[in-house]
């Protein structure tokens, strides 16, 4: 019986049963994060079995998700310009709060 752990809604892949994003639980995975960890203390919605689902549907799908990971990546930083590009005065207010709290990015 083969059981599914991830789809592809809305253009995002998801955890199914969740609103988890592939995404996330990837990139705690790569961040060097165990399996374990990220069910307990990343995401606690998610079952260690979920986790694993999601880390093995990554890997077998490397190429396809990574490809996917960088769009999505290139995606968020074209969105990011857009807004500041926007709003400067808002982007200028933010970064100078940062500033004063010793906050880099």
């Amino acid at each position: 019986m083969v059981k599914e752990y991830v789809c592809f809604t809305d253009g995002v892949y998801r955890i199914i049963n969740s609103r988890v994003s592939l995404d996330s639980v990837v990139d705690e995975f790569l961040s060097g994060s165990s399996p374990e960890s990220i069910a307990t203390e990343c995401f606690p919605v998610l079952s260690l079995e979920q986790v694993y689902g999601a880390i093995t549907f990554y890997l077998a799908n490397r190429c396809q998700i990574d490809e996917y990971l960088k769009q999505r990546q290139a995606d968020y930083e074209e969105q990011w310009k857009a807004a500041k590009h926007n709003d400067p005065d808002f982007y200028q207010r933010l970064a100078n709060i940062k500033a004063s709290h010793g906050v880099s990015k």
